[in-house]
């Protein structure tokens, strides 16, 4: 298939989580994205991580955020390790790392320490705090922004202590950001064949994906709380819900979909009560709605609700990650597939696929690279 990113080089010092999760996406577009890793010293550090492992010096926590990539041993601290990165850099659109932010600059990483070798290339950085700021030296990680950024604080029921989501999406959305401008800024670089710093932090991707809360504390003070159920703070009925055999989530944004809802669920006369008659009559008695579906949604099992209202009103399941990766539909839209692994049972080791899609066809992946594997 046509990958929109085949034929551009990108160079990347990289471990663990957020900063090779963005380069995978790079590399699943067609980008050719080689691992500067020291094996004197292990490589990237999630080989390393555990607890299910393949082979030497690999694991499946490394196989999910590096498959189509190529590794390169060398020494960045060595004399000679130092002039073949830059033989490297020299044919290469893009120099990436996620080091702590102060390291960039000892290490060499940045445009000015580069740009005589190729003007125009594009060095991204990806760090905790961001670089150039009284925090350049402090490490952090995911947790620590879900805590500080207010994740933690606008998550869980009112009456439990703070509760950080369930998987590290402050790294997922800052590699996400960092190949955004990555690929943005390799574009002005061709466009004029003058390469840039671009840098990206956790901490300011935490903090811009607070989004309409930040705005509406910005402007007019007030102040997003935590909600029983994990409900929408100005809509109702949005929030999870009991039903016979467990929860669902159950989401009439519009009033359409709640007129829907009533309908389907066999009770028109909810539409006739005032205490229900518009979304702000909902949300000042939230409460009363909120006991009123429990006691109707919990007649039916989650499937059978399903039934009834999917596709008609926007309501999912709340599974657990057995239940939603088996689930059929994402096996008919193809989000997991298998690549060749020869440390894997049976040589097979399967994997999430690319979320994005191209004229109507995932791209296709392949394993992470064996630690030095294309180094020659």
């Amino acid at each position: 298939m046509h990958r929109p990113l085949s034929g551009i080089r990108v160079i990347a010092v990289e471990q663990y989580g957020a900063g090779p999760y963005g380069s995978m996406l790079l590399a699943d577009m067609g980008a050719t994205v080689i691992k500067v890793e020291n094996a004197a010293t292990g490589g990237d550090v999630s080989r390393a991580t555990g607890p299910h492992f393949l082979g030497e010096q690999d694991s499946q926590f490394f196989q999910t955020f590096s498959k189509g990539k190529q590794s390169a041993s060398i020494d960045l601290k060595s004399p000679e390790g130092r002039v073949a990165f830059n033989q490297l850099l020299a044919g290469a659109d893009a120099l990436i790392n996620n080091l702590r932010g102060d390291q960039p600059a000892k290490l060499g990483l940045t445009y000015d320490a580069v740009k005589d070798i190729n003007p125009r290339l594009v060095c991204a950085h990806l760090s905790a705090y961001g670089r150039g700021n009284s925090r350049e030296t402090w490490p952090g990680y995911d947790y620590l922004m879900q805590a500080e950024a207010g994740f933690m604080g606008l998550s869980g029921e009112p009456d439990a202590p703070p509760t950080r989501l369930g998987v590290s999406m402050v790294d997922f959305m800052t590699g996400t950001m960092m190949a955004f401008g990555t690929v943005s800024t390799i574009l002005g670089a061709r466009a004029t064949g003058i390469g840039c710093d671009v840098d990206v932090a956790l901490f300011d991707t935490a903090v811009h994906q607070l989004s309409y809360p930040a705005t509406w504390y910005l402007n007019a003070g007030d102040q997003v709380q935590r909600l029983p159920r994990g409900a929408h703070p100005s809509i109702a009925p949005s929030q999870s819900f009991r039903t016979k055999d467990g929860w669902a989530m159950l989401m009439c944004q519009t009033p359409k979909f709640w007129e829907e809802f009533c309908r389907r669920a066999g009770r028109p006369d909810l539409l006739d009560r005032v205490e229900f008659k518009d979304i702000p009559a909902r949300r000042r008695n939230r409460q009363l709605l909120s006991e009123t579906l429990d006691d109707l949604l919990s007649t039916r099992t989650t499937a059978e609700w399903l039934s009834i209202l999917g596709g008609h009103v926007p309501f999912a399941p709340i599974t657990s990650l057995d239940q939603a990766l088996d689930n059929p539909f994402v096996a008919e839209i193809g989000m997991v597939e298998e690549v060749d692994h020869p440390d894997a049972p049976d040589g097979r080791l399967r994997l999430l696929s690319s979320p994005i899609r191209i004229n109507g066809e995932r791209p296709r992946g392949r394993r992470a690279p064996k630690l030095g594997e294309r180094t020659e």
